[in-house]
């Protein structure tokens, strides 16, 4: 009897316990909020419902009926032109500015802190600061453009431009996190090899290009991953800026099921288009990280 208190006793007091212990609210929020809405997302796929009367099974005829969806096909389209778009945008315009930043210049930690700021900005104030700064007839944009005798542009009034409006505002809305990224990256370049580079005669752009980016390979595999798997996601922008418009110009596929689903009562056909979507991020960052195997270089 003694001996089996003993062995209860360093269960309980064990440090796997303790530690289980500690973790278990983080571990049931994960299962509640993580696991269960995934589960049954993937069973409404295979149903007929509104979410609130008894739901039909209907087996994968929400997954034929996608491809002659033309609302799908524009969703998917656009959502492939904003990828394209915005993560060469955001990973090379964060290298740069984290080069620039990454300099013994008075006062950096402010410009550090400034290019920041945005990313810690909520979304409804970057859509609020870009709905003025692209306003048709009185935003800072056309002002600024007038002057040089171009526009005025409709921004996100159009449907030719509501789109690349969107991939402006969303690449100034996340650069800051690429560049800090990208800056601990550089920081952490040993000096030596730089100062090798520079005695065999390398110049600034030599050290940049046979240095520097190899050297950042990981980083930028990270950021061009995390980058489109973020992109093709899409939806807070395009709901709080434009709603989808004009027309349907900026649908999504994310903005799209959240239509189906919370306003058309199809929840069971945009549960499909949620693991299609699942599907192509699936297989785009698996090709990525197949290719960055082979492109980029690990120190040991």
């Amino acid at each position: 009897m003694a001996v089996r208190e003993a062995n209860v006793r360093r269960v309980v007091t064990s440090d796997h316990v303790v530690g289980w212990a500690f973790a278990s609210p983080a571990v049931l929020l994960i299962i509640v909020f993580g696991l269960v809405p995934i589960v049954w997302s993937a069973l409404l796929s295979f149903q007929k419902t509104n979410l609130l009367s008894p739901p039909h099974w209907v087996g994968l005829a929400n997954y034929r009926a996608l491809p002659n969806d033309p609302l799908f096909e524009q969703a998917m389209v656009h959502s492939a032109i904003y990828t394209v778009l915005f993560v060469p945008f955001s990973v090379a315009g964060g290298l740069l500015t984290a080069v620039a930043l990454n300099r013994p210049v008075r006062g950096i930690r402010i410009y550090r802190t400034a290019v920041f700021v945005p990313v810690v900005v909520s979304t409804i104030a970057t859509v609020i600061i870009f709905l003025w700064v692209f306003d048709p007839n009185f935003g800072l944009a056309n002002w600024l453009l007038g002057k040089v005798g171009l526009g005025p542009f409709a921004f996100f009034t159009s449907s030719n431009g509501a789109l690349y409006s969107i991939v402006a505002m969303t690449v100034w809305g996340w650069i800051g996190f690429n560049v800090i990224v990208y800056l601990a990256a550089l920081q952490g370049i040993p000096r030596e090899l730089v100062e090798a580079a520079e005695i065999d005669g390398a110049g600034t752009w030599g050290i940049f290009r046979n240095v520097t980016i190899p050297l950042l390979g990981p980083v930028t595999l990270f950021l061009v991953v995390w980058s489109s798997i973020n992109a093709l996601q899409l939806f807070d922008e395009v709901y709080l800026a434009t709603n989808g418009g004009p027309g349907t110009a900026t649908y999504v596929p994310v903005f799209y099921l959240y239509k189906l689903a919370f306003q058309g009562g199809i929840a069971g056909y945009a549960a499909a288009i949620a693991y299609v979507l699942f599907a192509v991020i699936l297989v785009l960052t698996i090709v990525q990280l197949l290719i960055g195997k082979r492109m980029v270089h690990y120190a040991p």
